[in-house]
């Protein structure tokens, strides 16, 4: 049996920002500062102590090289007998050399055992738990290449622009052969034509044409081909091509609440409605929606269309594919944290589309009198104006709001004259001036 591994050197590891033993009196930042400072100097002084022993021994294991030399040196000059005059003083030089070298063993031995003390006491922590092994840098030759639009959204492949171009040309193609064949007449009613306006007492000629009637094939009709909408890959298709072939599918998109039920919906068409067009037809159906006063459906198509930019704009950030991050995206609105946040952008979106809705038909108003006036200046008849359309920024009827005001004021606000307006209003109690003119204004009457 293999001997398990020791995991007891991770008992003891040293956290400069443990807070158990931090006093309730003292700071803990300066208290982790002093610490931290703390452990560094005592790292350093180890260090250097560790140097110092390393040293001697590296110096004391050259000195027992030399001595283990010249002793080894000593005892073969004595195996060959050769014996000098001064044997007693080099007997005497081998005792003190054989007394050194147990001293510096001793000394590297007690050396080494501090230097395994050192390791063993080890306190381990973020800076020596573990060290850079391999480092390198890779760098992707396409990472200058932009495969998202400004907006987030996957801009086609080339294949997908090469395909569209190539399906393109075979529609010419056969858009140009059919006409070609249109001009042409068949050959097998040639004949026939000419036979039939033959000489109708030619016996052998009226006989000859049943038998060219009767071999004359009949043309069976061709199949149409396919529409171009139908060749063109998604992503290329003109807002108005994509409206006319998948709004039903946006349509299906707009109207689901439940988040588990869109996610399923944009996995199985994340290729249609993950398109910018897509988006585009979201945030003009919420716009119509508060227009025509449909607000709660316009408050859930505005989420639809912000689930739709929140992918793309996370996709954008990950450089991935608009569909490869439809379930992380949802794994996100599991956090409460995420979901609030995702819905309180819902919430400003929600916002800004009451106030384009309101400034959008100030500007449908403006155009219909300006077009009117162009027409010959003839006025417009308010009342024939649909109700939803003609409330003003307050939801107000300005057809109802004229009626209720004071004579002056209708009559000020037919002459057009601000002074007649003026006047009016001073004639009355402050009050009962700003009553009216606070209804003039949320009926579009006048504007602020």
């Amino acid at each position: 049996m293999s001997k398990p591994f020791d995991y007891s050197k991770w008992d003891n590891i040293e956290l400069s920002d443990d807070e158990d033993d931090v006093h309730p009196n003292i700071d803990k930042e300066s208290w982790f500062r002093m610490k931290h400072r703390s452990r560094v100097e005592r790292e350093e002084k180890e260090e250097q102590d560790k140097k110092k022993i390393l040293a001697e021994m590296a110096k004391a294991n050259l000195r027992i090289k030399e001595i283990n030399k010249i002793l080894s040196k000593s005892q073969s000059s004595s195996a060959n007998g050769n014996n000098s005059e001064d044997s007693d003083d080099d007997l005497e030089d081998l005792e003190g050399l054989r007394t050194e070298l147990s001293s510096l063993q001793k000394s590297n031995a007690d050396n080494q055992t501090k230097l395994d003390n050192y390791e063993k006491n080890k306190k381990w922590n973020v800076d020596n738990m573990c060290h850079l092994v391999e480092e390198r840098t890779i760098v992707n030759a396409n990472v200058g290449e932009s495969k998202f639009s400004s907006s987030g959204f996957a801009l086609p492949k080339d294949g997908d622009l090469e395909a569209g171009e190539k399906k393109m040309d075979e529609l010419k193609a056969a858009a140009a052969a059919a006409a070609a064949e249109k001009e042409v007449p068949k050959k097998s009613e040639v004949p026939t034509q000419e036979m039939a306006n033959a000489n109708d007492t030619d016996k052998s000629t009226s006989q000859a044409v049943a038998p060219a009637a009767k071999s004359q094939p009949t043309t069976k009709p061709q199949p149409q081909p396919e529409s171009k909408i139908d060749k063109v890959p998604v992503s290329m298709l003109s807002y108005h091509e994509f409206t006319e072939k998948y709004a039903d599918i946006v349509e299906t998109f707009m109207s689901i609440s439940s988040m588990d039920k869109s996610k399923e919906f944009l996995l199985q068409n994340g290729d249609i409605l993950l398109q910018e067009n897509a988006s585009n037809y979201l945030l003009l159906a919420s716009l119509e929606d508060e227009m025509n006063g449909f607000h709660e459906k316009m408050k859930l198509v505005a989420r639809q269309s912000q689930i739709i930019s929140n992918i793309a704009e996370l996709a954008k950030s990950l450089q991935r594919h608009p569909g490869n991050v439809i379930v992380p995206f949802f794994q996100r609105m599991d956090n409460k944290e995420m979901y609030d946040g995702f819905m309180e952008g819902v919430a400003g979106f929600i916002k800004r589309v009451e106030e384009r809705a309101v400034v959008k038909k100030k500007e449908m108003e403006e155009e219909r009198m300006r077009e009117a006036k162009e027409n010959g200046g003839d006025a417009v008849d308010i009342s024939q104006i649909p109700l939803e359309e003609r409330l003003g920024p307050g939801g107000l009827d300005p057809l109802e709001v004229f009626e209720s005001l004071p004579v002056s004021m209708q009559e000020a606000f037919e002459s057009r004259e601000k002074s007649k307006l003026e006047e009016a209003l001073l004639g009355m109690p402050q009050e009962e001036a700003e009553y009216h003119m606070k209804r003039c204004v949320d009926s579009g009457l006048w504007n602020a």
